[in-house]
């Protein structure tokens, strides 16, 4: 069911979001070598706390932690570790979900432990551009294969490749709502667009072969080939005045 919302109702959810923002920037300083992803985790879920919010990931599905935290060849839902300490010249994607009030918002973004190679650089570089080029495309009466048609142009023009088992939802009564939003499409296609909507826009971008599998665990997934995967996210709501970035 896709919701529409109000924009009382938009400026709670963006109230969710402001406070995924602030986690990921406090979480920068301990993006470093050494460092482990259940310590990162540790530290989220603490810091939403404080915040008098909920990691709305922990327990959704059943996940074990507060945030999903993937690194290299992991493309989403990395489950974090005490075990699993970053290395210098890796990236690592942090996606988080805050439930305030009865409203949900859902972010990411994916950081560089150090330096990192420039085809990584790269990477990312052309992941986050693609993520704007796609809310670009978030005006009423336009679709969702609008949206996805802009992140694939980009992606696959710099010669990277658009994950195509995972996509994007609609998000803010509940974590995740419909319409699904796939990265790739074709333009003037798939359900149309309404101001009121809200959508996190969220492509995952492969070095190498667009194919994905789940490890072990069942949560994570990763890239085929072992290569790196880029993924960033945001919260966005289709206004009057165009697309509105709620997680900014």
């Amino acid at each position: 069911m896709i919701y529409i919302k109000n924009p009382d109702e938009i400026e709670r959810i963006r109230e969710s979001n402001r406070i995924i923002t602030e986690t990921l920037n406090f979480i920068t300083r301990f993006i470093e070598p050494g460092v482990s992803t259940g310590e990162i985790d540790r530290e989220i879920e603490n810091y939403i706390l404080n915040k008098k919010a909920k990691p709305s990931f922990k327990g959704l599905y059943g996940f074990p932690a507060s945030a999903c935290i993937s690194v290299q060849d992991e493309v989403v839902h990395g489950i974090p570790s005490f075990k699993r300490k970053l290395k210098g010249g890796e990236i690592v994607g942090i996606d988080i979900g805050v439930e305030l009030g009865g409203f949900f918002g859902d972010a990411a973004y994916t950081f560089k432990v150090g330096s990192v190679d420039k085809i990584t650089d790269r990477l990312l570089k052309v992941t986050e551009e693609s993520l704007y080029l796609g809310i670009e495309q978030l005006v009423a009466d336009k679709s969702v294969g609008d949206i996805g048609n802009a992140i694939q142009k980009h992606v696959e023009k710099n010669n990277f490749s658009v994950v195509r088992d995972l996509v994007g939802h609609g998000v803010g009564r509940k974590p995740h709502e419909d319409p699904q939003v796939p990265n790739y499409g074709q333009p003037g296609t798939g359900i149309k667009l309404r101001t009121g909507m809200v959508l996190a826009i969220e492509p995952m971008v492969n070095t190498g072969s667009h194919e994905v599998y789940f490890a072990d665990d069942e949560w994570t997934v990763k890239t085929s080939d072992g290569l790196p995967s880029a993924h960033f996210e945001h919260s966005v709501a289709i206004t009057n005045n165009g697309p509105d970035i709620l997680s900014k």
